[in-house]
């Protein structure tokens, strides 16, 4: 009897250590010479899952976003967590920035994925269930390569590869 292995492709976020990047940004840009004086936000939603950004100028705002793409790729995060909705004015002359939190793979992007596996022809069955995709084959070796192939390429979503079986 054969033994199958598995693994799942997600875009699962560890919301633990996105909270710690969040509070980290908190921390360096209170710190940080070039914002003292200035005002700055940075607050997080959870039940809406967005993130907005509050800072008096533009290049503070593209300061701020450095920092927490900085600070989320230091805890292990992809950059891709976040979706810029939209740039607008705010009160008190300040730029407000809105980001969704990206945390499962949309359809489409699914389905390309599944097609991607099946052009490598190795043996493995990729099906897509629920938010996530599970590959399953024989070889270990088969389902190292999937992840390396798709690893390699550039998707929309911030994938994860977990569970492995």
């Amino acid at each position: 009897m054969a033994k199958e292995y598995s693994f799942d492709i997600s875009a699962k976020i560890d919301m633990q250590n996105f909270k710690n990047a969040i509070n980290m940004v908190d921390k360096e840009v209170a710190n940080r010479y070039d914002f003292k004086g200035t005002t700055y936000e940075v607050d997080y939603n959870e039940k809406a899952k967005t993130l907005v950004l509050i800072a008096s100028s533009d290049n503070k705002l593209d300061a701020l976003k450095d920092v927490v793409v900085a600070k989320f790729l230091k805890q292990g995060l992809s950059s891709k967590v976040l979706e810029e909705q939209k740039v607008e004015d705010s009160s008190g002359n300040n730029r407000k920035v809105t980001f969704k939190v990206v945390d499962y793979i949309e359809s489409k992007e699914a389905k390309k994925i599944v097609a991607e596996i099946k052009k490598l022809k190795l043996k493995v069955n990729a099906q897509i269930e629920g938010d996530a995709i599970r590959v399953k084959g024989a070889k270990l070796d088969d389902l190292q390569k999937v992840i390396a192939e798709i690893r390699g390429q550039e998707w929309e979503a911030p994938l994860v590869f977990e569970n492995m079986r």
